[in-house]
């Protein structure tokens, strides 16, 4: 065996007392932790136990009153809110008192929370289905010349509106003059011959009665007046092809509509073979809405087109809050797309002073039928729970109860109620984070009034003053 020699004995045993020295200085750290003074009740206590009773700063010693004990004022907790009575009294303060003490405080302690309600009334309402839709022109042409030559004169202002006939442009039309020229002087001049023709054959035909002359040679003189009768015909198809030529040197708009940007300047040689052609016109007056609905919705609008009724579509914004124009709803498609499970429709609008304009996104409003004598709500007043859509309703004793409804249709901001509310009841539209049946309200009528976000705060203070926010319990 190796022995150990003196140096290594002294290593070994400093790295045993560091060791040592290190597990002490752990074992002090969380006794201190653990036995550390805190301050409670005017004195200095360990391990933050309460002062024994008796003692100052002890519950119920030296005139302090205990929180929950009768005659005695509520006692601030350590998060500064009031601690109420019951099992609960002695907690944290981000809560007020516990199952047992929280029902007195709300009917006591706690200030009416402020609202804002909404008288439900009766009114007619219409059935509307929303929907995306994008306008779309009935007719869209690309003006191209028919004949080629160079553009003389442009007549038309980008974006003009214009008619049916109008004259947009100008190609040069002297070739095609001197084409009906030559075919007007080819016809004149076959004309003639036909006309020497026919004298021809009337003598022929005399002669032929006195037997003077054979009848082949009559026969052969008859067969060339149809001859040139048959060119007299083709002369006069080539003067009329000279003069539609002729005409197509003039460009006119096809139909009635709006002009697009120019594609060609004067000067420029056109063809009939031009991709871009000269300008686009587009008739937009009237103007049709292609939008697309579920066919979940779609027999309840068959069952109305089917009943004969004209059914009314409202095109809306881009933002869904101004109308650009009212116009009936014109067409179905044939078939139901099976890949968004939506029908497209087609309605048709004046469009007379032009709020729609081709291509353009809008939503839609199909209105169905109309309702009679429903009672409607604001729709931001119905809330949800587990056995439903419930609303908050103000008593006149200035309690709120919950009332669990049947909702009916919606339209814009309002909703209709089928069950659970009649005329004249109030339903709580703001200030329903804070309610619970039994609740305490005070109804605010002063529109430039802000209902608070915390119980007890001011009205008009800023929203999220405070975080102190009971729950509420849904029905």
């Amino acid at each position: 065996m190796v022995e150990s020699t003196p140096a290594a004995k002294s290593s070994r045993t400093r790295r045993r007392v560091i060791g040592w020295t290190i597990v002490a200085l752990i074992v002090a750290g969380i006794a201190w932790l653990v036995l550390r003074p805190t301050h409670q009740g005017g004195r200095w206590q360990r391990g933050g136990q309460p002062p024994a009773a008796g003692s100052p700063g002890a519950p119920g010693t030296s005139g302090t009153p205990v929180a929950g004990a009768p005659g005695s004022p509520t006692a601030p907790n350590a998060q500064g809110t009031p601690a109420a009575g019951g099992q609960g009294g002695a907690g944290r303060g981000s809560r007020p008192g516990g199952r047992a003490g929280g029902a007195g405080a709300a009917g006591m302690g706690e200030p009416p929370v402020p609202v804002r309600v909404f008288t439900a009334a009766t009114q007619d309402m219409d059935i509307t289905l929303p929907a995306l839709g994008t306008v779309t022109a009935y007719n869209t042409v690309t003006v191209r010349s028919r004949v080629d030559g160079e553009l003389v004169k442009v007549n038309f202002k980008e974006g003009q509106y214009v008619k049916a006939g109008d004259v947009l442009a100008q190609v040069d039309s002297r070739p095609y003059e001197v084409q009906l020229a030559q075919a007007l002087g080819t016809q004149t001049q076959n004309l003639a011959q036909l006309d020497n023709a026919r004298r021809d054959l009337g003598r022929y035909q005399a002669l032929l009665k006195q037997e003077s002359i054979a009848k082949q040679q009559v026969d052969t003189q008859a067969a060339l007046v149809r001859q040139y009768e048959g060119t007299a015909k083709t002369d006069q198809a080539n003067v009329d092809s000279a003069r539609l030529q002729l005409t197509y040197a003039r460009i006119t708009a096809p139909l009635t509509g709006r002009l697009g940007l120019r594609q060609v300047d004067q000067g420029n040689l056109v063809s009939s073979g031009d991709t871009n052609g000269l300008v686009v016109i587009t008739q937009t007056q009237p103007i049709a809405v292609v939008f697309t609905l579920p066919e979940t919705q779609l027999p309840a609008v068959r069952e109305q087109m089917r009943a004969g009724h004209t059914l009314e579509v409202l095109a809306y914004d881009r933002a869904n809050t101004k109308q650009l124009s009212s116009g009936v709803l014109e067409t179905l498609d044939n078939q139901i797309d099976v890949t968004t499970g939506t029908l497209k429709m087609k309605a048709r609008f004046d469009n007379g002073d032009d709020a729609l304009f081709p291509n353009q996104f809008v939503n839609v409003r199909l209105r169905v039928e109309t309702r009679k004598g429903v009672t409607v709500i604001p729709n931001g007043a119905v809330q949800r729970g587990s056995k439903g859509p419930f609303v908050f309703v103000a008593q006149p004793d200035n309690t709120v109860v919950v009332r669990q409804l049947k909702l009916g249709p919606v339209n814009n901001d309002m909703v209709a109620i089928d069950d659970g509310l009649k005329p004249g009841d109030r339903v709580v539209i703001e200030g329903t984070d804070r309610l619970r049946a039994g609740a305490k309200v005070e109804v605010v009528t002063d529109p430039s009034s802000t209902i608070p976000a915390s119980p007890g705060a001011a009205l008009g203070a800023e929203p999220g003053a405070s975080t102190s926010v009971p729950a509420r319990n849904t029905p």
